[in-house]
């Protein structure tokens, strides 16, 4: 069918005008009496949606053509007011915890349900105080050697965070020493220096506190290794001494003591950013952190409880006095010299600095060489006045 002159202009398709001119040309021919029905097939429309504008028509007059505003006057799901406000408070205090620990802390707080982690995530974000993630670059995972906690007090992690300067010009090297399993903090000590000592008395007061863990995991850094006879240091001996398995991750690979990485990362943006004045007053920084991540901080590998939730202190407690190692399968039992040497026969080498002092036993094997054995380390064979180092165990 075709039209015609004037009319032609009317017939055009709605898109062709703004919607509030054709609603207004369709309801001036109605009024005229046109039928609704030949007006409604004319136009393309429904009889349904032609109602709908005249009951707009009757009721608000020509504004009724004008289209609505979608947004319902009332959103029964919307955020309160005031629940947005104390999501921003709360994050203002604990400037780095995300939706998730904002959340988890609030619901125990008002001991009622709060919006989705999305919701508060989006509520972070419209009032700047988050930044999208930037994108992480992905590795093929590979096997590894290192053992996996399944307890408290199954594996603890102890290294040095990187130093940073102080406000009076120094610098300070924080030790720290964490349970793998449960992430709690056993220490975070701020130092002058990397100090041998200091660690060790740090760590035992750790002991002292808590019990003795299975195993300790480092780097291969000063002082937990050495590049001497299989890495000991005196402060590995002392934890090999105590019965604690040495565990130590690949040079240049701190991802496989991630946990404990990660730990540092908050450390370092809570605790140093900025740093405060002296070692005193960072020390004081230091405690206050220890005490929120270990008992208000809410773990997400933990399904939200706090590491002082899952941790207990071990069953094997610090003993009054450190037994010498005993070597009941070996021919003899020998005191390492001050400076690390031992004798055999009328023939020294030299063992390692680390070993000064303490008994190592010795087994002839069938082969003429000596075995050297510290607690259960066998260290290398001993023949002709030289120590052949033997590779160190998977499992120590």
């Amino acid at each position: 069918m075709t039209f015609s002159g004037a009319r032609e202009e009317s017939l055009m398709p709605w898109k062709a005008k703004a919607p509030v001119d054709l609603r207004t040309e369709f309801f001036a021919r109605l009024a005229k009496g046109e039928r609704m029905t030949d007006l409604c097939r004319e136009y393309g429309i429904s009889r349904k949606n032609a109602y709908k504008f005249k009951s707009r028509l009757d009721a608000l007059g020509p504004t009724g053509l004008v289209d609505q505003p979608r947004a319902p006057l009332n959103i029964p799901h919307k955020t309160p007011p005031e629940i947005v406000e104390l999501v921003l408070e709360t994050r203002r205090e604990h400037s780095t915890w995300g939706p998730k620990k904002l959340k988890e802390l609030l619901e125990r707080r008002l001991g009622r349900s709060l919006p989705s982690a999305n919701t508060i995530g989006k509520i972070l974000f419209r009032a700047g105080l988050v930044e999208r993630r930037k994108q992480r670059p992905r590795y093929t995972p590979r096997a590894s050697t290192l053992r996996e906690s399944t307890a408290p007090n199954d594996l603890w992690c102890i290294d040095y965070k990187g130093q940073f300067r102080l406000g009076d010009g120094t610098y300070c090297y924080p030790l720290t020493l964490t349970d793998h399993f449960s992430r709690f903090i056993l220490c975070c000590q701020g130092m002058g220096a990397i100090d041998d000592q200091r660690a060790r008395e740090e760590s035992e007061l750790a002991f002292r506190t808590y019990g003795l863990p299975m195993c300790i995991r480092s780097d291969n850094g000063v002082p937990f290794a050495s590049t001497g006879l299989h890495g000991l240091t005196k402060l590995s001996v002392f934890w090999l001494k105590l019965g604690i398995q040495l565990e130590r991750i690949r040079p240049a690979h701190p991802e496989e003591n991630g946990r404990h990485e990660r730990m540092h990362r908050t450390l370092k943006r809570e605790t140093a950013r900025p740093a405060r004045s002296n070692l005193l007053q960072q020390q004081v920084r230091f405690d206050e952190f220890i005490e929120e991540f270990n008992h208000e901080r809410p773990h997400e590998g933990l399904a939200m409880q706090r590491p002082a939730d899952v941790f207990v202190s071990s069953h094997r407690p610090y003993p009054a006095k450190t037994e010498e190692p005993t070597y009941p399968t070996h021919d003899d039992v020998l005191r390492v010299a001050r400076q690390g040497h031992i004798t055999i026969g009328r023939r020294s080498a030299r063992l390692s600095p680390a070993l000064g002092g303490e008994l190592v036993g010795i087994k002839e094997e069938d082969d003429g060489r000596w075995l050297i054995t510290f607690m259960n380390i066998d260290l290398g064979h001993f023949q002709g006045g030289s120590v052949d180092a033997l590779p160190p165990p998977t499992d120590q």
